[in-house]
């Protein structure tokens, strides 16, 4: 149940920086007007999206790293740009957080609950059903 929530909390926060990410650099306060190439930075958690949807430790693993960039472009963002970019880089550097946060949350329940993925890495030796098992 706490996992479920978990996953639910990591991606609408994914999802909210997509949305985020799009309407800052295409609509909002782009770079350039008429948009900007830097909306592609969203584009990872695109890619990151359905193996989070599935409950992938692993992934969720990995992104306990790479979704501290998107807080550390909110806040420098934040203190360095000026009209309304601010408060999106705020909003982002929120959403980071959250995202962070969950994501640790997660992985540390998975890990309690025995779900840490031992399948990830293929039958044991042990395991009958192994190739390792047939040499035996």
């Amino acid at each position: 149940m706490l996992l479920a929530a978990l996953r639910r909390l990591v991606v609408g926060a994914f999802v909210a920086l997509i949305v985020l990410g799009l309407a800052w650099e295409l609509w909002v306060a782009p770079l350039r007007p008429g948009g900007s190439a830097l909306s592609l930075k969203v584009l990872p958690l695109v890619f990151a999206l359905p193996p989070l949807l599935r409950g992938h430790v692993r992934t969720y693993q990995w992104w306990s790293m790479f979704v501290l960039a998107y807080l550390a472009e909110g806040l420098v963002r934040a203190t360095s740009d000026r009209g309304p970019s601010v408060p999106l880089a705020i909003v982002e550097t929120g959403l980071a957080a959250l995202a962070f946060t969950a994501i640790l949350l997660f992985v540390r329940e998975a890990r309690r609950s025995g779900r840490a993925m031992p399948e990830a890495h293929g039958p044991s030796p042990a395991d009958p059903r192994s190739p390792a098992a047939k040499d035996r």
